[in-house]
């Protein structure tokens, strides 16, 4: 055994920049499990700073304020869930089959549980922050074109039509379902299909022709009055 051998290799201790991630990450994920837990304007820097186990100073370094955390660890919490209701929309084969497959797994929610509440939280606070209000619109606008992109609307006559009105439901379902945990998504799933189904183009009616135009009187002889 070498002289190398005995002595102990101690791990390479992180750098600034590494620790500073971690406290970001720390924050971030603890300030999204806050939101839920006691609202959006319950949450104060001292109650997060201590949850997330770093110093109150900690907050302001790494975020230009506690507002600004508090946007990005929502958007950043409700983005990945928006891109599963995507994608489970995507594989399915009609429209109809699509928005009965994301409502059949709201059904996992209660309205009450972390995830819903965060949604909840997030869209109230948004009526009174303009900046989150902008953001969390460009995050459903993606969600609305991620929708109206996928094969499932490819033919369909306004995909973006659909799209928004297929957002409405859903968002309204899982609402009412905090104040009415027994909704259930069977109850309501023919309404969507029926919903979701491409109306036909109305036939045009067919062109009647036009009546013929009566005669024209015959002039009078020329020196004659009429």
């Amino acid at each position: 055994m070498t002289k190398a051998d005995d002595q102990d290799v101690s791990p390479a201790r992180p750098t600034a920049a590494a620790r500073g991630r971690e406290v970001r990450r720390k924050l971030l994920a603890t300030a999204a499990v806050l939101i839920s837990e006691v609202g959006w304007n319950a949450v104060t820097t001292r109650m997060l700073a201590e949850r997330a186990g770093v110093r109150s100073g900690l907050v302001h370094y790494h975020f230009e304020s506690l507002a600004a955390l508090l946007r990005q660890a929502a958007l950043e919490a409700i983005r990945p869930a928006l891109d599963e209701a995507v994608s489970v929309f995507a594989a399915a084969a009609t429209p109809a089959d699509g928005a009965e497959a994301l409502l059949v797994s709201l059904d996992r929610f209660t309205g009450r549980d972390p995830e819903s509440l965060l949604f909840t939280e997030t869209y109230l606070a948004a009526t009174r922050d303009e900046a989150l209000r902008t953001r969390l619109r460009e995050l459903t606008g993606g969600f609305r074109a991620g929708l109206t992109a996928g094969p499932g609307l490819a033919g369909h006559r306004d995909p973006e039509a659909a799209a928004t009105a297929l957002m409405a439901v859903l968002d309204g379902y899982l609402l009412h379902k905090a104040v009415d945990p027994g909704l259930s998504a069977a109850r309501i799933t023919p309404l969507v299909r029926g919903l979701m189904a491409d109306p036909p183009t109305p036939p045009t009616p067919p062109t009647r022709p036009k009546p013929p135009k009566p005669p024209k009187p015959p002039k009078p002889p020329k020196g004659e009055r009429p």
